[in-house]
């Protein structure tokens, strides 16, 4: 199960489970993930290419799972989020495996 923390947007609604305010922080479950994309052994620049390409369809606040392994997917997914006005929910490392949590802006 995958847990990232986020910063609140008052978006409860989703079913997103909250420590009540306390630490301005929520949970998030891969339950709350709209799309998983598995990009695990692709090589840079087809990581964030597929990324964009998967992110195109989806509707604003859509969340979209990445799990990719190329060294350079950590630069690039968060710089094709800063520059498409997507937000970027968490990074985290999972052995090889870089995974990135996304919302569609």
């Amino acid at each position: 199960m995958l847990l990232a923390a986020y910063e609140r947007t008052g978006r409860n609604g989703r079913g997103l489970k909250t420590d009540g305010g306390q630490s301005g922080w929520e949970t998030m479950t891969v339950s709350d993930v709209d799309v998983h994309l598995d990009l695990k052994g692709l090589k840079c620049p087809l990581p964030v290419l597929k990324t964009r390409k998967a992110m195109a369809p989806l509707k604003t606040g859509a969340r979209l799972r990445v799990e990719a392994t190329d060294p350079m997917s950590v630069i690039d997914i968060p710089h094709f989020c800063q520059e498409a006005g997507h937000r970027l929910l968490s990074q985290e490392r999972d052995g090889e495996v870089a995974v990135f949590l996304l919302e569609k802006g």
